[in-house]
């Protein structure tokens, strides 16, 4: 009985290992988060309402703000804040989330703040006792971890983020992957004066936060990092327009947003560069949770603050077919992230946890 049981199991571990069938070509997913950026933003881009100092608690001239981000035209709103998400994603990948457009992107731990949400993405489900984001190690294994104990990911799994919780998130201790978060000194690059000059700039720079650094700060070991480290599943975390938005600061919120748009675009090019990444790279880019609406809601998220379920999606890499933005189809949920990052590397995480919730069927299969 016992040889019976063992073999089933095996047989069971070979199925959930087995390559999904929809995704050939990729060989390294990035997840990307930029920490509470609203889908409003993302596909209507500055809000008109808080471009006025009253409402948006901006320093920036109104006059100034507008000419940087405000067009009379959605489309190019949306392009003039986001280059690379419009002008590269919307157009060779797939965009989930406008909810002007039939289309719903959200999360379902109910709560639709941060802890809870990393959780539901990189897990690939909510659990309801990760209730604050004081919590601790997290009890589940997160899809990271799962494809980190795999011989063929081994030591090529990593987290770059500019929060020091994600330690507990992927819970550092047990998961050993490759991290660098909140203000920890970069690891060392060989480079002497580099690595000294970041290791000032993180033991001199004044802290807005004391768990959240920059997101330059973690750029450039990020961009280290792939470049050396082989990376082949990286999960990479920007805090600053969630941040901006509790400050109440919108022109900072816009002006973050823009800059993370091009510190993506400038890992694309980095690792589309290279032989190893070149056609061969998934991104997936997203948020952990939305914002309110109005005056004063924009600033927060969470039960109270309605619309802060709501999130986006978006896809771009050989096995998604350019569909671009996405309009009228059924809802897709934060949940479904975990499965989708393992699929797109030919793994079955669904079979294998099956509390799970399955893979976004439409960025696995081109068309």
């Amino acid at each position: 009985m016992r040889r019976f049981v063992t073999a089933a199991f095996t047989v069971v571990l070979m199925l959930c290992l087995l390559p999904a069938a929809h995704a050939k070509k990729t060989k390294t997913v990035v997840l990307i988060v930029s920490d509470g950026l609203r889908w409003q933003e993302v596909f209507t881009g500055a809000d008109p309402l808080l471009l006025d100092s009253k409402n948006g608690g901006n320093w920036m001239e109104d006059d100034a703000l507008k000419r940087k981000f405000w067009r009379d035209d959605v489309a190019e709103r949306r392009q003039i804040l986001f280059p690379f998400i419009w002008g590269t994603v919307g157009k060779q990948g797939q965009i989930f989330g406008n909810q002007l457009k039939g289309s719903v992107a959200h999360v379902t731990n109910g709560l639709a703040f941060s802890y809870p949400g990393y959780n539901e993405m990189t897990v690939g489900y909510p659990d309801p006792k990760i209730d604050r984001n004081e919590f601790g190690p997290n009890p589940n294994v997160t899809v990271f971890e799962w494809l980190n104990r795999l011989p063929e990911f081994t030591g090529h799994v990593a987290v770059y983020g500019t929060w020091a919780i994600f330690d507990d998130i992927f819970d550092k201790a047990r998961s050993h992957l490759v991290m660098q978060t909140g203000w920890s000194t970069p690891k060392a690059t060989g480079d002497a004066s580099k690595d000294a000059l970041l290791a000032k700039l993180f033991a001199t720079t004044t802290r807005f936060d004391e768990e959240d650094t920059f997101n330059s700060f973690v750029q450039i070991p990020l961009l280290d990092y792939v470049r050396t480290g082989a990376p082949q599943v990286l999960f990479v975390g920007y805090g600053e327009t969630d941040n901006w938005g509790h400050q109440g600061r919108y022109d900072l919120v816009l002006d973050s947003a823009q800059r993370m748009d091009g510190f993506v675009a400038e890992l694309w090019n980095t690792m589309q560069a290279m032989p190893q990444y070149r056609n061969s790279t998934t991104f997936i880019i997203t948020a952990d949770h939305g914002r309110g609406s109005g005056p004063e809601e924009w600033k927060e998220h969470g039960v109270e603050e309605k619309g802060s379920e709501n999130v986006w999606i978006a896809v771009i890499g050989p096995d998604t077919a350019p569909l671009g933005e996405r309009t009228h189809i059924a809802p897709v949920t934060q949940a479904q992230i975990a499965a989708t990052v393992a699929a797109l590397l030919g793994k079955d995480y669904h079979r294998a946890v099956p509390a799970t919730a399955p893979a976004i069927a439409d960025v696995l299969a081109k068309r």
